[in-house]
């Protein structure tokens, strides 16, 4: 007879199992690193520094992620800052991340003019933009948008330069006086972020709406690279693009029916970040309303309820749901659970339909954070940094769910030496202030340059 856990076992992942996702990832990395059109793209940042604490200045960021857009000012005295973000700007909806370029990048444009006659700011600063998708960086401020992620489908972006799509819009909106001096993905802003007053960090990491990551790898391990090298340049930030691992069929062992099903028939970019669909909070919601309906259809869930129309719609259970069961569930009678439920239309959700329910969740958040774990692990390995490294993380899954971050600081403790000394360490704003440090660092190589 089919149990819940019989359904729920694909997604019990072994210290064995996880090791050898280990090694493909690594093998689809040096792919990467050795030449363009790999899966994973292991994509050149042109940042080639950590910020060293002489950094000076006042710097602005644009951060363009899943969500939100925001606008910040960043001022910069060595390792100390100060940081203004006022004022928050309304979340992007549907139809601006579905228009045309024009209307996304003058959108972003009106923000940027708001914010700063909001605060005065009448000096030309220079300007870091975090934008948070696959792009080909050919330059600091050179990048060709691959492809949208996160359902963004802006008509005339893609395969065009994100820096020559911006300018524009500020041209377009006279009277804006900004020097773009960085385009940064949100990983690199995030370990720089941290760097800032943490010199072991050597890793950013995204968990949030996507997946990304991104590390300090050595220059002569880029064999795809073929500038010239600057003098005393041995290092380079690399945006790996996780997200795509599994997409040429190297994981179609491990990927599970429901995040087959979830890839073909809900998402709106089939065959594409299909390791990110197992991990981000955009899909986790959605994977467990998968799992509930065929647990349903077995007669193990819900069975004196024959019809569940919001599990049978797509995106209805949130994957916030994932983190309120988690957090309020403080008894037996799992009360948050229930409520979910009650929201969900299941107006007589048995004890055991709650913990199996609960059950669900627990077994896709714990796979996404072992995963999650297996791909630090591998990249701290690849640069030799076990004994000691920082990985700077953000975003909201990793910081609203409650037992996300120990179930994959017991990820790394289970793949990684006895005793290793790899630290996850929470981001404050990477992606934003982040973007203004990249900016600042490259305003003082430049300067450096120049001298």
């Amino acid at each position: 007879m089919t149990t819940v856990d019989a359904v729920l076992e694909p997604f019990v992942l072994s210290k064995e199992r996880l090791q050898e996702i280990k090694k493909r990832l690594l093998s689809e990395m040096e792919d990467g690193l050795a030449r363009e059109g790999a899966t994973i793209r292991m994509l050149p940042t042109y940042v080639h520094d950590l910020p060293d604490g002489t950094e000076k200045g006042k710097f602005l960021a644009l951060d363009l992620g899943g969500s939100n857009f925001r606008v910040l000012l960043i001022s910069l005295d060595g390792r100390s800052y100060t940081q203004t973000d006022e004022p928050k700007f309304e979340p992007l909806s549907d139809d601006v991340k579905a228009t045309t370029q024009e209307a996304l990048f003058d959108h972003i444009a009106e923000c940027l003019q708001k914010f700063v006659d909001a605060n005065g700011i009448t000096e030309k600063l220079p300007l870091g933009f975090t934008f948070s998708f696959p792009v080909l960086q050919t330059g600091l401020t050179k990048g060709t948008l691959i492809k949208w992620t996160k359902g963004f489908r802006a008509v005339g972006a893609e395969k065009h330069d994100i820096i020559e799509l911006l300018r524009a819009a500020l041209k377009r909106r006279q009277g804006i006086e900004v020097d773009v001096v960085a385009l940064v993905n949100d990983t690199t802003g995030t370990m720089m972020s941290n760097a800032l007053q943490d010199a072991d960090c050597h890793v950013g990491l995204i968990l949030g709406t996507g997946t990304n990551a991104c590390y300090m790898e050595r220059l002569d391990a880029v064999k795809k690279w073929s500038e010239p090298r600057k003098p005393g340049v041995e290092h380079i930030a690399i945006n790996t693009e996780w997200g795509a691992f599994g997409d040429n069929g190297t994981l179609d062992d491990v990927f599970t029916e429901f995040d087959n099903y979830l890839d073909q028939n809900v998402s709106i970019n089939k065959g594409d970040q299909k390791f990110e669909k197992t991990i981000s909070g955009m899909y986790l919601g959605e994977l467990v309303r998968v799992i509930c309906l065929r647990l349903h259809s077995l007669g193990l869930l819900f069975k004196d309820q024959a019809d569940i129309p919001k599990f049978q719609t797509a995106w209805e259970f949130l994957s916030k749901y994932l983190s309120d069961i988690e957090t309020g569930d403080v008894d037996e009678s799992l009360p948050a659970t229930r409520a979910i439920l009650s929201d969900m239309g299941v107006a007589s959700a048995s004890d055991d339909d709650c913990r199996a329910v609960r059950r669900v969740c627990e077994a896709v958040s714990t796979r996404a954070a072992h995963l999650a774990a297996a791909g630090v692990s591998t990249i701290v390995e690849k640069i030799d940094k076990t004994r000691k490294c920082s990985v700077a993380v953000d975003g909201s899954l990793y910081k609203k769910h409650p037992k996300f971050a120990a179930r994959m600081d017991a990820g790394l403790d289970m793949l990684l030496p006895a005793g290793h000394g790899v630290k996850m360490q929470e981001a404050t704003d990477g992606s934003g202030r982040g973007a203004a440090l990249v900016a600042a660092v490259a305003c003082r190589l430049t300067a450096t340059a120049s001298a």
